[in-house]
């Protein structure tokens, strides 16, 4: 029998093109047609390793899903991968697959590896167009659990208790649900209507949620654990790291939440439809080289008077943690990268920053972290004249849920300490997951420390 014959290039999915996408916040990405997806599909050789399979963190049935969609069950593919996966459009956008499946896939390792993540779109697209299926759930157990935050380890976690019988609350602090995926990616990368379309999940099973409530200030966590059987807490990285350099209260200088929280959740690109401006100048300078990074960029190029929008990183484009698609993106969009660069003052005038002190920087010896680090030129000092500059460089937990509370183990950088296996924590029927024990980490990785987390919940409250 013949060997199949392997297709190394994969379909491209198709894209607006730059020009016409910086004019608005609409997707970038079109999408696979079924005739695509099918193409694209038939590249899987369903090995029988599966190793995608072991690099997801939720454990998608992804060589099943593919196969289906090759056969053109487009539906029926969007159930399989809801088998572990709840959000398959959301995923299959966000998710850092060259890192996970796609990073793994053998096709990989001769051509381009299968188009997971867009296939995963697909599939979860198509099957909103037809009607998604509604869940099931089983009896009612009688238990309660609360789960803070409503981004995307709140809403798995939520979702497979609910499944389970339990009646769940979320408490969400902003006024819409949906966490980072609402407030922390723009949306054209990932549209709200698809995130609010996913959410309707939890409508379905009868999860509720309160918003505007903020647990630590309108309650705390020791009376979330004093009304339910048990807490999952999935409050994400909602710190902001800041730089400690001269100029840092100047006007105009605003960390990476901020800015995206303005104008994603609070519609500051609109104003003054909307009552919540966000200041843009000119020339803008994000700091930082991650993919939050390339959303602020990529965000203000969009912004009505900015001209030219810099990226300054201190270490070269090779050790940049954003995903090479989010690179790629913010340069065919206009983004000037400054690398091996790093700011160390804000020059001000009458209170608002109009330039950028720097220094540039060359590669030294690997750190803890395996990148080479940075190591500044003496006497390379320039100015960048600009006049916003906006800090992503990261961000931790955020400390309010966990004021006040004693016996919460708590890591050295405010993340929240938990057993790997089962999520939980030195608390009496409290689990966490997400960023608030990693970090800033991914949306996978949430859902997959929330799947973990609502098993063991399920087995603690059977237990009770």
């Amino acid at each position: 029998m013949a060997k199949k014959e392997i297709k190394k290039n994969r379909i491209p999915v198709p894209e607006r093109p730059a020009e016409e996408r910086i004019k608005d916040f609409n997707e970038v990405k079109l999408g696979y047609t079924p005739e695509l997806a099918m193409e694209e599909a038939k590249r899987c050789i369903q090995c029988p390793t599966q190793p995608c399979v072991e690099g997801c963190p939720v454990r998608v049935p992804i060589p099943q899903f593919i196969k289906l969609i090759a056969e053109g069950k487009f539906v029926e593919a969007a159930r399989k991968i809801k088998e572990e996966n709840i959000l398959p459009s959301i995923c299959g956008r966000v998710c850092p697959q060259e890192n996970q499946c796609e990073g793994v896939c053998v096709v990989g390792k001769i051509g381009d590896p299968v188009a997971i993540g867009a296939l995963e779109a697909f599939a979860g697209d198509y099957e909103a167009k037809v009607g998604i299926e509604k869940p099931q759930k089983d009896e009612p157990t009688g238990k309660k659990v609360a789960v803070v935050g409503s981004g995307p380890g709140g809403i798995t976690c939520a979702a497979d208790l609910a499944k389970l019988g339990h009646s769940v609350t979320i408490f969400e602090a902003l006024h819409e649900p949906g966490g980072v995926l609402i407030y922390g990616i723009p949306e054209f990368r990932l549209p709200n209507e698809i995130v609010y379309r996913e959410l309707e999940i939890l409508k379905d099973l009868g999860v509720k949620i309160k918003l505007n409530y903020v647990i630590g200030k309108t309650k705390t966590l020791e009376e979330l654990r004093e009304e339910f059987d048990a807490v999952f807490i999935a409050s994400g990285a909602g710190l902001p790291y800041m730089l400690k350099i001269e100029g840092l209260n100047l006007n105009g200088v605003y960390a990476a939440n901020e800015f995206l929280t303005r104008v994603n959740l609070m519609g500051a690109s609109r104003f003054p439809d909307y009552d919540t401006p966000v200041y843009v100048g000119k020339k803008v300078a994000v700091i930082g080289g991650g993919n939050t990074a390339m959303d602020v960029a990529r965000t203000a190029k969009r912004l009505k008077g900015v001209e030219e929008v810099y990226i300054v990183y201190r270490r070269s484009e090779a050790e940049m943690p954003a995903r090479v698609e989010e690179v790629h993106h913010a340069k065919e969009e206009g983004v000037i990268f400054k690398t091996l660069t790093n700011p160390v003052k804000f020059i001000g005038k009458d209170g608002w920053v109009v330039g950028m002190e720097c220094v540039r920087m060359e590669l030294s010896e690997p750190d803890e972290s395996g990148r080479r680090r940075p190591v500044p030129i003496e006497g390379s000092n320039f100015v960048l004249d600009v006049d916003t500059v906006v800090l992503a460089i990261g961000q931790g937990p955020n400390p309010i849920v966990m004021e006040g509370v004693d016996g919460l183990e708590v890591g050295k950088w405010g993340q929240i300490v938990v057993d790997p296996e089962t999520c939980k924590t030195s608390l009496e029927g409290v689990f966490a997951g997400g960023d608030v024990i990693h970090g800033g980490s991914t949306v996978i990785q949430a859902m997959g420390d929330a799947r973990k987390a609502a098993a063991a919940i399920h087995e603690y409250l059977l237990e009770k």
